[in-house]
């Protein structure tokens, strides 16, 4: 038997099904904020629980009777007819790889009463490119929550157009919480910096209050080294054997991905039990580096098992890639890509 193969798939999606597809991805359709587990050296992580709990009730509460009138305004009356503070109507979640912030993030987001959405930095620019600003805006302006994981400042012009959505949805009266990608134990220089992302969203920065998640990537805490690449005979096997896996060679993927809007590739492989890619190597330049990010992404989203080969997953991105301005997306994606690759040993 054959296996089935990922070029020859040409999924659509139409304007509904985009918006219904801004979910927290089904490897967290069960992350609540009692699943997640601090870590008991990093007393940050606990901290941020109580922080998100702590907003995910105020978000809850602001569509509850005037609350949503005081909130978007800024202010409440006490009984002395004085005005208090205002509570900040965004959260941000900054840290490093590995250390949960998406299960944070997506446990917010499971709290709270819908209409909401969920979706990463790219995520959203891609729904924005695909349905246009001012459709994006109406159909969201209804939420009560935007939850935007993975905030990225490597792309100036998308960093803008999702201040400037930002800008318009809270003016509706949407909370906002965020996650950063931060490469760890980089406090400036050359980090993803809370600091950074503040600046960026001009106004908005004093709506946002910034928890720190400090922490060791969970996903290689005293974990084994991924396995070694298969040899094409080998993956071959392995594909043929396995209920609805996907055998590709890596550059007509490459090819076939750059046809299709990113929007598309989760339901590219949805209903793929396992990725089998033959004659992996280093991506040959960015355009198609950032599209197996957005690829491997959509691979962690689902849980679905990698096994290559030709190079090993290490060799994915080139070391001047690594070295780059998109190095953050880089390295959160190789290491997604091999917790993926552990995954199929397991199963």
């Amino acid at each position: 038997m054959t296996a089935a193969r990922l070029v020859d798939r040409s999924p659509e999606l139409s304007p509904d099904e985009l918006i219904d597809a801004m979910a927290p991805p089904p490897l967290f359709d069960e992350a609540r904020f009692e699943t997640y587990v601090p870590n008991p050296d990093e007393p940050s992580q606990a901290e941020a629980v109580a922080a998100c709990r702590e907003f995910a009730g105020r978000v809850a509460a602001a569509g509850e009777g005037g609350s949503w009138w005081r909130t978007l305004f800024g202010q409440k009356t006490g009984k002395s007819g004085g005005k208090r503070p205002q509570a900040k109507r965004g959260l941000y979640l900054d840290g490093g790889f590995g250390v949960g912030k998406t299960h944070l993030l997506a446990s917010l987001w499971h709290e709270v009463p819908g209409p909401k959405s969920y979706g990463t930095f790219v995520e959203l620019t891609n729904l924005v490119g695909a349905l246009g600003f001012s459709e994006t805006v109406r159909r969201m302006s209804e939420h009560r929550l935007l939850a935007i994981d993975e905030f990225e400042l490597d792309d100036p012009g998308d960093t803008m157009l999702v201040t400037q959505l930002i800008a318009k949805l809270t003016e509706a009266g949407v909370h906002v919480a965020a996650t950063s990608n931060t490469l760890p134990g980089k406090l400036g220089e050359g980090r993803f910096a809370a600091a950074d992302f503040l600046r960026e969203i001009h106004a908005m920065a004093e709506r946002f209050d910034v928890v720190r998640v400090d922490g060791p990537d969970y996903r290689h805490r005293g974990l084994p080294d991924p396995p070694e690449p298969a040899d094409d005979a080998e993956l071959a096997e392995q594909a043929a054997s396995a209920a609805c896996a996907t055998l590709d060679d890596f550059d007509e993927l490459c090819t076939h991905l750059a046809g299709l809007h990113p929007s598309k590739y989760g339901k590219l492989v949805d209903g793929v039990s396992t990725v089998h890619l033959r004659g992996l190597h280093a991506a040959p330049n960015q355009t198609v580096g950032l599209r197996l990010v957005a690829f491997a992404d959509r691979l962690y989203d689902r849980a679905i098992p990698v096994r290559v080969s030709g190079e090993p997953l290490s060799g994915l991105f080139t070391e001047e890639m690594l070295r780059g301005g998109y190095r953050k997306k880089y390295l959160r994606a190789l290491s997604r890509l091999t917790s993926l690759s552990r995954d199929i040993v397991k199963s």
